[in-house]
């Protein structure tokens, strides 16, 4: 993982259009806590769906960063393929490929060293929902992994979030329309074993995060909750904080803190964040929840954290915010960037890069 810890020279937050002519990242520099500069919209060679809604992809990981924070990758949901940017020492971007996604409708991404993997939604009939592997080269070439292609519990199991473990050996896929978790093992190639599958805790499962390599934590849309999972042996999930309820709407997105003691799940019908202490053994338990943004007006969907401060894309309005993660893991809310150029409606995906260089 790329440090984090010397951010001497600000940020960047990328944030992706989802537009269908032409799908781009946006790109916002953060050069202290008051001082956010919109950098540039970089075409991904791609199309996305335009859908004008909340949450289009209904996905968490619509756009993901390398290990190292030398790669940025997004889906192309509109015309099914991938993309994959260098990034600079300033962190302006510099498109190095674009390939198919290995199946319809991508939606969510994960990435561990030289491999990455999307989950390709299917279109709820011919096209099945699947998973596909590939690997990438010094760069950002990326090179479809023979045989990695792997079908889910379903065909329509419509996968809402794909997440690799930290040492690069589990991948865990959380399925929608089946309320089933399917956990993959990788390979030395890159290929997949699997699906092994598990019911999830409570209906909806969408938006995941490792906690270890052993502890999983998915939301539950269909309840507004979040679950703690331990992977046994031989695949398998067994519950270890069962659907513990936040009583908001929408909990669908969900980040950890950098010290992993608290997990922040996004409330888009409710307007809130609500956050969750998290105990090294997984066990979870309800804390407090704030307003996305002041007003009490945001629809807050995706969310990541980098050096104490939570990002979080409003999805109704193409508005980021900006909160303080204080040690006892309490937001305090800083600045709400609403100069962006992302659709007030279908923007997706977040991910933040710590710049330590200067540049």
């Amino acid at each position: 993982m790329y440090d984090m810890t010397n951010c001497r020279h600000g940020y960047v937050v990328y944030s992706m259009t989802n537009n269908a002519d032409d799908n781009e990242i946006i790109a916002i520099r953060q050069k202290s806590d008051d001082d956010f500069t919109f950098i540039k919209a970089y075409k991904t060679g791609g199309k996305g769906t335009g859908t004008p809604i909340v949450d289009p992809l209904g996905s968490q990981g619509s756009i993901a960063l390398s290990d190292d924070g030398h790669f940025l990758f997004a889906v192309n949901a509109g015309s099914s393929n991938i993309s994959s940017f260098k990034i600079t020492k300033s962190g302006t971007l510099i498109l190095a490929d674009v390939k198919q996604s290995g199946g319809f409708l991508p939606v969510s991404l994960t990435t561990h060293r030289n491999l990455l993997y999307v989950a390709n939604a299917g279109d709820g009939g011919s096209i099945a929902s699947n998973i596909t592997g590939f690997h990438v080269d010094e760069n950002g070439i990326l090179t479809e992994i023979i045989d990695s292609g792997k079908s889910l519990s379903s065909e329509n199991a419509r996968p809402a979030c794909i997440v690799i473990n930290h040492n690069g050996r589990k991948i865990a896929v959380s399925e929608q329309n089946t309320s089933l978790i399917s956990l993959f093992t990788v390979q030395p190639d890159g290929t997949l074993t699997g699906p092994i599958i598990s019911n999830s805790s409570g209906p909806g499962p969408f938006g995941s995060v490792f906690l270890t390599d052993e502890i999983l934590l998915v939301t539950e849309v269909g309840i507004n909750a979040l679950s703690s999972y331990k992977i046994n042996h031989d695949g398998t999930l067994t519950a270890i904080s069962s659907s513990v309820l936040n009583f908001q709407t929408a909990s669908c997105w969900v980040t950890l803190s950098e010290n992993r003691r608290f997990a922040y799940t996004s409330n888009a019908g409710s307007h809130t964040i609500t956050k969750y202490e998290v105990e090294s053994n997984g066990r979870l338990r309800i804390s407090n929840i704030v307003y996305s943004t002041k007003e009490g007006s945001g629809a807050p969907i995706d969310s990541g954290v980098c050096s104490n401060n939570l990002y979080v894309l409003n999805g109704n309005e193409g508005s980021i915010s900006v909160f303080l993660t204080e040690r006892n893991g309490r937001l305090l809310r800083k600045q709400l960037i609403r100069d962006t150029p992302l659709p007030d409606l279908g923007s997706q995906g977040i991910a933040i890069l710590c710049l330590p260089d200067k540049s």
